[in-house]
């Protein structure tokens, strides 16, 4: 089973990669030019996503839509990664893969460590986010063993999981979320101008000016990139400081 993935701080690209090599396949970031030469030549796919304020990231919802035809008599299977809990995570684009034309064989709900680095009460500690990843690790490898015996697992895709995920999250968070992609904010007196956040926006939601970065609102996907990666801490969307950077890469080498 081949994949297709988007990842803010390399959580999903992990888990995406790690399914798609014990099922004997590849998995690319559907930001890449690769990605939709493996969604033409696969019939089937693993389709990998965090999850952000109980919703589908913008950038991934306008990639399924975009390519609802590549979909078309596609088997599916999702992945969904999050903090805590999303209910029907991987409900979420099911609905819109079927409307597409393509048959969803299961979802997979993976809990990583939080990438929302500027509030302080959703910090761990670092063995608290490698038992997280430790954890994903072994769901990831039994998901992979079922499959291959033609056994998908099913997370997030029942109707129960769909009422705990409305009720639960959605109701509650998704206007938030929506203000939040024109909120990012940048303390210019930090700023150095150098660009990261720049090269790292799937958005493309920053740019360069007078040598320090500006957010153009509108498209932010809210996947806390730029934040977990400023050399400065100079970018914030919840808080007021960024009170730790997550990579998922300062986990996995430990």
């Amino acid at each position: 089973m081949n994949g297709i993935y988007f990842s803010g701080t390399g959580n999903t690209k992990y888990c995406t990669e790690a399914l798609a090599q014990a099922t004997g396949g590849k998995a690319c970031s559907m930001e890449s030019c690769e990605a939709l030469e493996v969604l033409r030549a696969s019939d089937e796919i693993a389709l990998g996503y965090p999850i952000y304020f109980s919703d589908i990231p913008r950038i991934v919802k306008a990639f399924i839509r975009e390519h609802a035809s590549m979909f078309r008599g596609k088997r599916v299977f999702i992945i969904a990664t999050m903090g805590l809990f999303s209910g029907d995570g991987a409900g979420l684009a099911a609905r819109l893969l079927r409307k597409c034309g393509a048959a969803v064989t299961g979802g997979l709900h993976l809990r990583m460590p939080d990438c929302i680095a500027d509030v302080k009460l959703l910090k761990k500690t670092p063995e608290e986010n490698r038992a997280l990843i430790a954890a994903a690790q072994k769901k990831i490898a039994q998901a992979a063993d079922a499959i291959k015996r033609g056994i998908y697992p099913k997370d997030g895709l029942s109707f129960f999981h769909r009422i705990a995920g409305l009720f639960g999250q959605r109701l509650w968070f998704k206007m938030h979320a929506k203000k939040l992609c024109e909120r990012l904010k940048i303390r210019t007196e930090r700023c150095i101008g150098c660009g990261i956040c720049v090269a790292h926006c799937p958005s493309k939601s920053l740019y360069i000016e007078n040598n320090k970065a500006v957010f153009h609102p509108g498209n932010c996907t809210i996947c806390y990139r730029c934040i977990n990666n400023c050399p400065a801490k100079a970018i914030t969307l919840i808080g007021t400081d960024v009170f730790e950077q997550y990579r998922f890469e300062n986990y996995a080498a430990q």
